[in-house]
């Protein structure tokens, strides 16, 4: 009951809404205490004809903050059309700060660096080469943290760009395929900017929001990007068959990381049973297994009976499949991402990729070197929260490929210069290559190095050894 009251607590809002007719009009103010599934007495959006015209009529300035929806709801058309705006307007320094967007990001083009700058709390390639450019920032950040950038008034936006469903016939859209930080950034903007698309999965758990939240709206129908759909390599399928073999039991509640191997994973466990999904997203591979009587939830001690997830990115199928179906919750990244509610699930198993591990188990998955590549995304989140398991039965996954595509060791002696580590040598429990599992929990420095030159690919480990030597003093020893 008391995380209950704490998760609706999250929601709550007093706020005040703005919606200007023109720029240069005086605001109307309507202050409530209310959150965004109450609909507000007596507003109606202002509906637009175009994205374009929407950004006139919100009237964004220089310095100003902005929000945008991530993943498979990026807001593309607004986006769009907010960087023409600010290009026609010459403004300058506008900020945009968002999770991982899909589409081309045009505010992060060298050509507008004047006028826009990304902020990304975790960053797809889109922004990747703006960021290491130094146009554009990353923010560390857990991923269930983000929220309180909002909440603590860290972050202060001026307008949100989200992307919705149609509204029904009582007013109410979803936040569809992504809710994860986004309730929590625009209860705490002064204009709400709605890019509304029949297109968009109707999502149950914290995705309804009322039509009236809205200032300004406009119908822009157009499929939601795609991802994934592709078979598993002959590696990730080995990983996969490893960790579906080995490490997941009937009953375990799953969460898996962004990327092919948790994927292949989940195409390895056809002949499981009463599996559940309390995952930070979720793709494909959930669908069949839900279709096949593997997912069924029934294990959970929360949530029973249901998926729960907080943002996605899949096919078209994914999508269907989401539709106005109450069999899947969308909750707030704050709530599903919280070690604590992780931590409760039954036999929760974490099942996440990275870019390289050293020989005593430091985990580096945000950046190649100095080089950024992502952020923190909910690895830590979940890794920490398996682990801390109250039944005793969590498992904490590491999972890579043992070699990068140009045979170099994704296991190395130390990590590279400058590389972050997301994933502590105190946090990890397996890591598992095609080569098989190290299971580092307890172990010392040495006995850390021998497993997982164990499960280096064999070019690899006569090299790895040496180097370890060099490193420890000593030799690696089981």
């Amino acid at each position: 009951m008391a995380a209950a009251l704490k998760r609706v607590a999250c929601l709550t809002r007093t706020l005040t809404a703005s919606w200007p007719a023109r720029c240069q009009a005086s605001k109307s103010y309507f202050t409530y205490s209310m959150e965004p599934g109450m609909p507000i007495p007596d507003k109606q959006p202002v509906w637009t004809s175009t994205a374009d015209e929407a950004m006139e009529k919100a009237c964004i300035k220089s310095d100003d903050l902005v929000f945008a929806q991530g993943a498979a709801a990026t807001p593309l058309e607004l986006l769009r059309a907010l960087t023409n705006y600010g290009v026609c307007q010459n403004l300058e320094n506008v900020k945009i700060v968002h999770m991982h967007l899909e589409g081309e990001a045009p505010f992060a083009q060298p050509e507008v660096a004047k006028h826009f700058r990304s902020m990304s709390v975790f960053m797809g390639g889109n922004v990747r080469a703006a960021v290491n450019e130094g146009r554009a920032d990353s923010i560390p950040i857990f991923l269930h943290e983000i929220p309180k950038l909002f909440m603590q008034k860290i972050l202060r936006p001026r307008a949100a760009l989200i992307h919705v469903s149609a509204p029904d016939s009582r007013g109410y859209c979803s936040l569809g395929t992504s809710v994860d930080s986004v309730r929590s950034a625009l209860v705490n903007s002064e204009i709400i900017i709605a890019q509304v698309n029949k297109h968009m999965p109707r999502t149950f758990g914290d995705a309804l929001i009322h039509q009236s939240h809205f200032d300004y709206a406009v119908e822009h129908h157009t499929p939601l990007p795609t991802h994934g759909g592709k078979p598993p390599s002959k590696v990730e399928s080995q990983i996969g068959q490893l960790i579906a073999d080995n490490l997941v039991e009937n009953g375990a509640t799953l969460q898996m990381g962004i990327g092919s191997i948790p994927d292949a994973v989940l195409s390895a466990l056809k002949g499981h049973k009463d599996l559940g999904v309390h995952s930070e997203m979720f793709s494909d591979g959930v669908v069949d297994l839900v279709n096949t009587g593997c997912i069924t939830n029934n294990k959970k001690v929360r949530h029973q009976g249901r998926i729960v997830g907080s943002f996605c990115v899949g096919t078209q199928k994914l999508y269907d499949f989401m539709h106005n179906n109450p069999f899947i919750e969308m909750l707030v990244v704050n709530y599903v991402n919280d070690p604590h509610i992780v931590s409760l699930q039954p036999k929760m198993t974490a099942i996440n990729s990275c870019i390289e591990v050293d020989i005593t188990g430091q985990v580096c998955s945000d950046s190649i070197g100095t080089r950024m590549y992502s952020g923190f995304g909910g690895q830590v989140d979940f890794i920490r929260g398996a682990a801390m398991g109250k039944d005793g039965m969590g498992k904490a996954i590491i999972a890579l490929p043992s070699v990068t595509n140009k045979g170099v060791s994704k296991i190395q002696p130390v990590l590279k210069l400058g590389a972050g580590v997301v994933t502590t040598r105190a946090h990890v429990r397996y890591v598992v290559t095609e080569h098989g599992i190290a299971s580092l929990f307890g172990k010392t420095l040495r006995q850390r190095a021998h497993a997982l030159i164990n499960i280096a690919h064999p070019d690899h480990r006569e090299s790895l050894e040496k180097s370890a030597f060099e490193r420890l003093k000593c030799m690696p020893c089981p």
